[in-house]
């Protein structure tokens, strides 16, 4: 061994040719490695042998390497539990006051501009934009909640996930940090992701894009789709191009929910119906967002039409033939919305 090298459990290289949690599958039985990979004890009529011991030694040994920390179970979150956290929480303080229009562009806006907010809904605003500058925090219990909450809904799994790892790529985020894809939306785009598994009338919408993006040909990465949902209409918001629905329904985080489960459905169904590829993206959602800005109430109209059908109803559609370039296309290669990063 090396000067300085970690002793690690027998069987774990750092190079990965063979892993400790291998060594678990080949020595326990199928019931006990369940139980370790729980965290749990050994299921009834199963002994605490020594070498079973052992192995869960060597499994708990593989979480701490690959996640820092060791896995504990997370009870899942509500939508509506998460807002109340983040109402009273710290990042609040941190918002940043919105520019002010001056001169000639402040008479323009006044003359010709969409209406402005109603004092009493600016506190509701300030708020999602407080989210959008909040940052994906380890040591905050609600911000793993929500990840471990998203990770559940949409792979319909019991149990839970590492803070890091390759299951987040699965998802369609870019790497083993999904913390690393929210720049420019924070912890609105996981809010507002969390919103659309644990709604009961979208989780059918978001389970059938979620097993699109999966697709062979038409396949996209779902947590970089969903993060720039959250970015219209964060820009939507920001322009004030929204004051006048919000004015109306008298709630401003609610209509932002809505108007993120519009725009992904429009996108789905252009996506799945017309059998878009990974290098339609950059057009569609240079498309989207100018809909979100000038015809959104048209999109929310659509919207409340697919979640007052069956949940069944948009179904996905057979394979279609390959994009002559999609396979071969990364996901940094896609343009960018005027002014954000990428959507890779």
């Amino acid at each position: 061994m090396e000067r300085g090298e970690r002793r690690l459990p027998r069987g774990l290289t750092l190079r990965g040719r063979r892993t400790a949690a291998s060594g678990v599958r080949s020595r326990c039985p199928r019931r006990a490695e369940r139980a370790l990979a729980q965290g749990a004890g050994p299921p009834a009529g199963v002994g605490i042998s020594e070498e079973l011991q052992r192995a869960r030694e060597e499994w708990e040994a593989v979480e701490q390497i690959q996640t820092g920390t060791p896995a504990v179970p997370v009870a899942p979150i509500s939508f509506r539990e998460a807002l109340l956290f983040f109402e009273t929480a710290a990042c609040r303080r941190e918002l940043c006051p919105p520019r002010r229009r001056q001169g000639l562009a402040a008479l323009l806006r006044c003359l010709f501009g969409p209406p402005r907010l109603q004092p009493q809904l600016q506190g509701e605003q300030e708020l999602a934009l407080a989210m959008a500058q909040c940052a994906l925090d380890d040591n905050e219990s609600v911000h793993m909640r929500i990840l471990q909450t998203i990770y559940k809904k949409l792979t319909r799994s019991h149990l839970g996930c590492p803070r890091y790892g390759a299951h987040w790529e699965e998802l369609g985020f870019q790497g083993a940090d999904p913390g690393t894809d929210l720049r420019g939306t924070g912890m609105l785009a996981l809010m507002q992701l969390l919103f659309f598994v644990m709604d009961p009338r979208m989780l059918p919408l978001a389970l059938a894009i979620f097993k699109l993006s999966q697709h062979e040909t038409q396949g996209f990465p779902f947590g970089i789709m969903s993060v720039n949902m959250t970015r219209i209409v964060l820009q939507a918001l920001r322009e004030e191009r929204l004051s006048r629905e919000c004015n109306r329904r008298q709630e401003v985080i609610a209509v932002l929910n809505d108007l993120y489960a519009a725009a992904f459905l429009r996108l789905y169904r252009v996506w799945k119906g017309q059998h878009k590829s990974i290098t339609d993206s950059c057009i569609l959602l240079k498309e989207l967002e100018l809909a979100t800005k000038r015809k959104p109430k048209q999109l929310l109209k659509s919207l409340e039409a697919f979640v007052n059908r069956s949940p069944t109803a948009e179904g996905p559609d057979p394979p279609s033939p390959p994009s002559p370039s999609s396979r071969e296309l990364g996901f940094t290669d896609l343009c960018a919305l005027e002014g954000e990063p990428q959507l890779g």
